[in-house]
């Protein structure tokens, strides 16, 4: 078979091991832990995912060594629990039956402990611990971990290690990176000791050096050992790409494969997790440059999901291997679908942060495009249903199909019905923002899954009661969207006032200086774009906040961007009027006026009822799903497409 990623798609030497393809998944945190640490079943099915899906490591993260100095609320492994080591190794041999080699992450967050509590109170009350005594940006104090101390940690990275051979796993990771603590004894930023342990760069990697060390001799050489590191740690004070190599060569002969990723936990979080703001692979420079000063194999990782880039990664010799985190979130099969030539069909990665925003809220997992991400377990499998049925899908955005791809799959005939010329609904509008180039994009590629299920689309059709009617359907899905609300103020003569989709779709022109009525995430979004584009930019919202409606790990980073890119916050202000001079709002009790040649309103959306209720009794089974329900976001039409298709 000739691929069309021959070098994704080439077997690769790890220790012992010959890796199916060069696609890997990264460690991502399980679905349920239990109070004790323990697996649950939905991790299982989470981490079994992966190695079903192709990929040819899959790492179980995190397990934290040392729970005595790390209170963290992640995976725990020890003896003294009954039934824990059978629970690691039924995951364990869920990864392998799939032909993928099972890891697992040891971890130890020292002075970032309880970063993923939920009960932030009891966060706080923890003691943290680190290289060396001082106090986190947030204002939490840190202790130095005394030399008994850190032997202690080491022998636990050892014991944690040969646990973990011993429940099956059949290599281990050890997190050396982000900011975690092993990277914290690495950064002259952190470690300020004057002990053997601080210092000079042979003094900061010892600590990293006599874990490795530890684990190897416990483990054994035929028991691979990964790093992960951060290249460099980006920010100022931290270590950087230069001494990255350093560390890499030092600790290179203790290990069997290199992974490569960027920052740290406090100082870079979209660094890190690369956000939408971000290239895709733009760390891939920093395992680029480590792979020419070490001889082991280097992974590297960071907003990849194109299987043409990533082709093009290994190609180049910019890396051995490249790691998905939440590209394989969004899409498990991408190692099947690349080794399949099914690269067209891969669901990208929206860079969204819902799967991490979801953990220390919920302590769930959630992805935005993927319904089934966490709930493997429940056996939501898009089985062919037993009946075979006539579906009418009404609406061609995401929600739709969705929907229609589901039903498709499930062996019904499905027929999508699209009022316009095209196929996206919303989606359509994010090609108009450069940093949303992945929500169109996966408007697109639905467009080719619904062709390839086998699903009759016919655009341009407007169904109403009587077109219903007549089709006779088994099954109707409405997903008819929403529209957007209109200012509710007057609009003196000479004012110009646009919708979004006017701005986005029909490309209408404005002038110098904008004023965007509505600070929710899709009014913040266009108030950057205008000051991408030079505009001066105004953001006009009622409450004290922007992007109140984003999730908390979208919103912090939106809003940097939103002050870098010097977008004026207007809050607490209530639109009056609209003016050709801008937009009068009331704020604090008085009048003022907020300047601008062009107002563009986004105050939110509503159901389209007219067209939903006319269709509530269309057919025996009728569901109505995404904005035509409810406005809402993208993970919730997405979840109820889903649902409606699999209840047909």
């Amino acid at each position: 078979m000739k691929r069309d990623y021959p070098n994704l798609c080439k077997p690769i030497k790890i220790g012992p091991y010959t890796l199916r393809n060069r696609m890997c998944s990264a460690p991502l945190g399980a679905t349920d832990i239990l109070a004790d640490g323990t697996p649950g079943p939905r991790t299982l099915g989470f981490y079994e995912a992966r190695a079903k899906g192709g990929a040819s490591i899959v790492t179980v993260s995190e397990l934290v060594v040392h729970p005595e100095t790390d209170g963290s609320q992640m995976l725990r492994l020890s003896l003294s629990t009954p039934g824990q080591l059978g629970q690691f190794a039924y995951v364990a041999d869920a990864i392998k039956r799939h032909g993928a080699l099972a890891s697992i992450e040891l971890s130890h967050s020292g002075q970032y402990a309880g970063t993923y509590m939920v009960d932030k109170k009891a966060k706080a009350e923890l003691c943290m611990y680190g290289p060396s005594d001082g106090t986190r940006p947030d204002g939490i104090p840190v202790k130095a971990l005394t030399k008994e101390q850190i032997a202690d940690i080491v022998a636990a990275y050892a014991n944690a290690a040969a646990l973990a051979k011993r429940a099956g796993f059949e290599m281990c990771m050890v997190h050396a990176g982000h900011g975690w603590l092993i990277n914290q004894f690495l950064s002259p930023y952190f470690n300020k000791r004057t002990d053997e342990y601080g210092g000079s760069l042979e003094n900061r990697v010892r600590f990293a050096r006599e874990i490795l060390t530890a684990v190897r001799e416990e483990c054994g050489p035929r028991f691979p050992i990964e790093l992960r590191m951060s290249g460099s740690e980006l920010f100022d004070g931290g270590y950087d790409l230069e001494e990255g190599c350093r560390i890499a060569a030092a600790l290179e002969d203790l290990v069997d494969v290199i992974q490569v990723s960027a920052g740290s936990y406090q100082f870079g979080f979209s660094i890190t997790h690369p956000s939408q703001f971000r290239a895709h692979g733009c760390n891939v420079y920093l395992a680029e440059e480590i792979k020419k000063h070490v001889s082991v194999p280097v992974a590297t990782l960071g907003g990849l999901s194109d299987p043409d880039q990533m082709e093009s990664i290994i190609a180049e010799g910019k890396a051995d291997i490249v790691v998905m985190g939440r590209a394989l979130l969004a899409d498990p099969e991408i190692p099947n679908k690349i080794m399949a030539n099914e690269g067209e069909s891969v669901v990208k990665c929206l860079r969204c942060f819902v799967c991490m925003a979801e953990r220390p809220v919920t302590q769930t997992r959630r992805c935005a495009v993927n319904p089934r991400i966490g709930r493997e377990f429940e056996g939501h499998v898009v089985a062919p249903a037993a009946v075979k049925k006539r579906v009418l899908v009404v609406g061609g955005g995401i929600a739709g199909l969705k929907a229609a791809e589901t039903a498709a799959l499930r062996g019904h005939d499905v027929t999508l019905c699209e009022a316009e010329g095209a196929l996206g609904g919303i989606l359509r509008t994010e090609a108009a923002l450069p940093f949303k180039e992945d929500m169109y994009n996966l408007g697109v590629t639905y467009a080719h899954l619904v062709e390839k299920a086998g699903v009759d689309v016919r655009l341009n059709t407007k169904v109403d009661a009587a077109f219903v009617d007549e089709f006779a359907p088994d099954a109707l899905i409405v997903a008819v969207g929403s529209e957007a609300l209109s200012l509710p103020v007057p609009i003196e003569e000479g004012a110009r006032v646009l919708s979004i989709d006017d701005l986005y779709l029909e490309g209408a022109e404005v002038g110098e200086e904008v004023v965007v009525v509505g600070g929710g995430l899709t009014g913040c979004e266009c108030g950057l774009l205008m000051r991408q584009k030079g505009k001066a930019s105004h953001v006009v919202e009622m409450r004290e906040g922007l992007a109140i409606d984003a999730n908390i790990r979208q919103r912090p980073i939106l809003l940097a961007e939103l002050e870098a890119a010097g977008v004026d916050a207007v809050l607490n202000a209530r639109a009056l009027r609209v003016t050709a001079e801008g937009v009068v709002v009331s704020q604090d009790g008085q009048e003022r006026l907020i300047p601008g040649d062009t107002v563009v309103c986004a105050i939110g959306q509503r159901s389209r009822a007219e067209a939903v209720d006319q269709l509530r009794d269309g057919a025996p089974f009728v569901r109505i799903i995404g904005d035509a329900r409810r406005p809402a976001n993208i993970t919730t039409a997405i979840y109820e497409a889903f649902h409606a298709a699999m209840d047909i």
